[in-house]
Formats: C-alpha cells, structure tokens, sequence
C-alpha cells in the first residue's frame, strides 16, 4: 500500500515542532479530538491577549457533550472563511454561542454553533510554563466585563496593581 503525498509539504521547525497548512492544522485537531486526545499547537496572533499570547502553545480537549460554558476558551471554524480560531464564549443562548476575543475591543465577532467548535482550551502553556490565568474561576468574569465592553478599560486601570500577581501565576 502506498502513502499519500502530502501537499503542500509538512516542515519540521525548531523543537520537532510541524508547520502545517490551515487545513491540514485543522484536520489533524480534529482527527486527534474525534478520538478523545488533547491536542497542542502554538497560537498565532493577539486577540486573546494577556492571556493567550504569540507563541502560546494551548492544549485543545474534547468538549463535553453540554457544550462550553460562559467564559471558557474554545477553538472553532469560522464558518464565513474557514478560519481556525480561538476565541472566549462570552454568552449562550438557544444553542448558539457568542464568542469574542478577549483582547478584541467592540461587538463580540461571532455566533458559533456548537457543531462549528473543535474543543476547549484546558492548558496554555508560555516559555515552557503553565499559565493558569484566564482559564479558572475568573473566566467569568472575564466573559461578563468583555460582553459588557468593558474588559479592556478594566484591565489597562487595574493592570499596574494586578502585574505582580500576573506574574506569580505565570511562575
């Protein structure tokens, strides 16, 4: 039996880590969560910002049949583009989840079916650290300040007296 040819061509990176296309990306995560595995990659971008950054590798679980709740971290498909995102639920309503970037300032940026989400975010790990921040009990009120618009205000006053305790839970 022959292998397929993969095309574009996977590439290995620093690390042993593979640089795969979008599609291949979401393929593979989707593969590995249909069978109940947790699947790592490394976030790009920063509307998730502080809590996922640039160069995050976030570990993607399977979602538990009821679906996300308010303020946790899921990874979906843009339907409109095909987009693989990962985004807070910030509401719930009739089957439909609201879903918006917590560094992303204005309306939430999508309406999400829960057949459209790949999993949950459940670890996010930064220079080799677990970071726990933005994915425990203070998710809520992450998912409430930013559905209210009010995420980013908050957390550019208060972020001065939070910094060290940031950074403890970053250790």
């Amino acid at each position: 039996m022959t292998r397929p040819e993969i095309s574009p061509p996977i590439r290995v990176l620093e690390g042993s880590e593979l640089s795969l296309p979008r599609a291949a990306l979401i393929e593979l995560m989707q593969a590995a969560l249909a069978k109940g595995a947790p699947f790592r990659f490394r976030a790009k971008g920063w509307s998730m910002a502080p809590f996922i950054r640039d160069g995050d590798v976030i570990c993607v679980t399977p979602l538990p049949e009821a679906g996300p709740a308010v303020g946790e971290v899921v990874a979906f498909i843009r339907a409109e583009s095909g987009q693989l995102l990962v985004h807070r639920v910030i509401a719930r309503e009739r089957g439909a989840y609201t879903i918006q970037g917590d560094n992303a300032p204005g309306a939430a940026d999508a309406t999400v079916l829960r057949e459209d989400m790949l999993g949950r975010v459940t670890q996010i790990t930064r220079n080799g650290k677990d970071v726990g921040l933005g994915l425990g009990p203070e998710r809520r009120l992450i998912a409430v300040l930013s559905r209210a618009g009010w995420l980013l205000p908050v957390r550019s006053r208060l972020a001065p007296l939070l910094r060290p305790f940031v950074r403890w839970f970053a250790r």
